[in-house]
């Protein structure tokens, strides 16, 4: 019935592709979006919120509710910018950093296990639609 619907495919597969995630970062006691906002500070350490929102793709908001949300799991913290007083840069902590080897190498993982399952010309070629039409929409 909706074979052909963009809305009703990427929901059903972002369901889908949400408890493979969830399952991945549960061990680290972090949900996804989590996980993803760690990731990024762990990569660009001194981002700004604004920063993790455009690189995720998400609005400012959300992104500054993850950062708080991972402040008060003591995995990342924020400091005033020296180049101008009015910005807060995001850094990990010591045991946020700590998670940076275990959290990517469980990411790898993930994806292996969704190639194999999805069979690897086709997950290439899924992810780079997706992202093409994600550019395309935004």
């Amino acid at each position: 019935m909706f074979d052909h619907c963009l809305y009703f495919n990427s929901a059903a597969l972002a369901r889908l592709v949400e408890r493979e995630w969830t399952t991945a970062y549960a061990e680290f006691g972090l949900t996804p979006p989590q996980g993803f906002v760690l990731r990024v500070v762990l990569a660009t350490p001194g981002c700004l919120s604004s920063q993790v929102a455009e690189i995720l793709g998400i609005a400012r908001p959300t992104a500054t509710r993850l950062i708080d949300s991972l402040c008060e799991k003591q995995l990342v913290e924020r400091r005033q910018a020296r180049e101008d007083g009015r910005q807060w840069t995001v850094h990990a902590t010591p045991a946020g950093l700590a998670l940076d080897r275990p959290i990517n190498n469980a990411s790898a993982k993930i994806a292996r296990i969704l190639r194999a399952k999805i069979g690897p010309e086709l997950f290439e070629s899924a992810v780079t639609s997706m992202h093409g039409v994600r550019k395309a929409l935004v």
